[in-house]
């Protein structure tokens, strides 16, 4: 009795209870398809999201866990974790709530796209939590992979099948490189896979350490692809342009959620001794992306692509709480990607919806809307000026956060670049924005001339509708209640012991940046 006690108190598979209600969801939903065929798909998506939304309320549930560690270890389930892993599961639920119509409407199965993302979700949601080496790299397989199959789900699409190949051949050559940095950590550890012994090991070395550092190079280079930084972006411009919408909405907010926690969770653990170094490695992409993603976004035409571009700006932002390495800048990063869920699938909702009825994603096509679809317009408007940063949406409150947390840790070429590139992305946001308001009626685009006559009623609303609105009220009420978002997102890293750790360690990037 008291070696199996032993063994569950070891195990504490409870850590993991919100996977495990996804995988059940997952089971059911396949099951389901079946039995009953394409008959009950919308059934199968609502059970899908009610899944979903129970793993999310044990994700609460389980806040401030006096034992946070399962599997000997091997996962984390401390607060930083929990609140990554809500974001994953709560942009599952809207990307569900986008897919049903716009799958259906391809003639695919609903179901099977489903129980893909659902699959992509488990891993994004484990490499939130990882704390071994093995679980890392396996999770973010399962989210690669998965993310693979969506991109290229649309198998008649061509420009669907060019995005999954090319998304395919990038990401198999970042997962080699990622491992092979994954590989040298274990050789240097002697063996270690746990991410505190291989930091305990890598601690002790007398003088700078050629090996470590290249491990550094290649797991940064794997984590920047996830987060799409550059010069690691390759992938994001044609991926988002060229895979079905409602993927590219849970790219952009799910995969890049795990992506900065799997760097949170390995930088500050495994790299802590060279804190300066992987700051300095970070300033360079965060630079490279707030300047590239946001001025090169002003030349586009499609919005998926100035999106992706907008996305690639966006992560260059994030990046400044990261290598501020202070409770104020983890906390400000994780507020931000917290609001940025839902204005980003907000913004991406009103894409689907309009591309549904019209057939195009082009800026030029969204010309006089307003006179056609009036909530539509808002809700874009409101989501799109948020990303902005436009006061006193929920994007605004996320940028003051992260550019204070920059100046206070002493980054302030950074955050006036920040500030600058900015006010370029308020710029390409608001020309959207004004092609659909300003437009005289005689101005509309062919596209909203033939604009079918929209009539929104709660009453028969559609998925789809509902995730509009639901989008459009969370971007809303975020920036009136940013300050107990803030305090969550800062009780979130208060009560993580590795990250108070690094935040008492003078940062010396402090020294280094003007």
């Amino acid at each position: 009795m008291d070696f199996s006690s032993n063994i569950a108190t070891q195990l504490n598979a409870g850590t993991i209870l919100p996977e495990g209600i996804i995988t059940v969801t997952l089971i059911l939903v396949l099951v389901g398809d079946l039995i009953t065929g394409r008959r009950s798909a919308q059934a199968l998506s609502y059970l899908a999201i009610a899944g979903v939304l129970l793993a999310t309320i044990f994700l609460f549930l389980a806040w401030d866990s006096s034992e946070p560690l399962g599997f000997l270890g091997a996962f984390n389930s401390d607060n930083l974790s929990l609140i990554f892993r809500a974001i994953v599961a709560l942009s599952t639920a809207v990307t569900i709530l986008m897919s049903v119509r716009y799958v259906e409407q391809t003639g695919t199965s609903l179901a099977e796209f489903i129980a893909i993302l659902l699959t992509a979700t488990l891993g994004g949601m484990f490499l939130c939590g990882a704390n071994e080496l093995v679980m890392v790299f396996i999770s973010l397989e399962m989210l690669s992979i998965s993310s693979y199959l969506m991109t290229g789900y649309m198998k008649r699409d061509p420009r669907s099948n060019e995005a999954a190949l090319k998304y395919l051949l990038i990401g198999a050559s970042s997962s080699a490189i990622f491992l092979y940095g994954l590989s040298l950590l274990y050789g240097l550890s002697g063996g270690k896979t746990q991410l505190t012994e291989i930091a305990a090991q890598v601690s002790n070395f007398n003088g700078p350490s050629l090996g470590l550092a290249i491990a550094l190079v290649f797991v940064i280079a794997g984590i920047a692809f996830k987060i799409s930084a550059v010069p690691f972006h390759q992938w994001t411009p044609d991926v988002y342009e060229g895979s079905p919408t409602p993927v590219v909405a849970f790219l952009s907010v799910g995969s890049k959620a795990a992506g900065f926690a799997v760097a949170i969770r390995l930088l500050v653990t495994v790299f802590g001794s060279i804190t300066s170094e992987w700051q300095l490695i970070f300033t360079a992409l965060a630079i490279l992306s707030m300047l590239l993603g946001n001025v090169v976004a002003l030349a586009q035409t499609s919005m998926k692509r100035m999106l992706a571009y907008s996305s690639i700006g966006q992560a260059g932002f994030v990046m400044i709480g990261l290598i501020a390495g202070t409770d104020e800048g983890y906390a400000s990063m994780v507020f931000y990607l917290l609001i940025y869920l839902f204005m980003n699938l907000g913004a991406f909702t009103c894409i689907i919806l309009f591309s549904l009825r019209t057939g195009t994603d082009q800026i030029s096509d969204y010309a006089g809307l307003y006179s056609k679809d009036p909530l539509l317009t808002l809700a874009l408007s409101v989501c799109l000026l948020s990303l902005g940063g436009i006061p006193p949406l929920a994007g605004f409150f996320g940028k003051i956060y992260l550019f204070w947390a920059g100046w206070q840790a002493g980054l302030y070429s950074l955050v006036l670049l920040g500030l600058v590139t900015s006010v370029v992305s308020i710029y390409y946001y608001i020309r959207v924005v004004k092609m659909m308001v300003v437009k005289e009626p005689h101005e509309m685009s062919p596209a909203v001339q033939n604009y079918p006559a929209i009539r929104w009623q709660l009453s028969g609303m559609r998925p789809l509708q509902v995730g509009l609105i639901l989008t459009l009220i969370a971007t809303s009420l975020a920036g009136i209640l940013s300050n107990p978002l803030f305090t969550l997102a800062n009780n979130s890293i208060t009560s993580t012991p590795i990250l108070q750790a690094s935040a008492s360690t003078p940062q010396l990037s402090q020294a280094r940046l003007p």
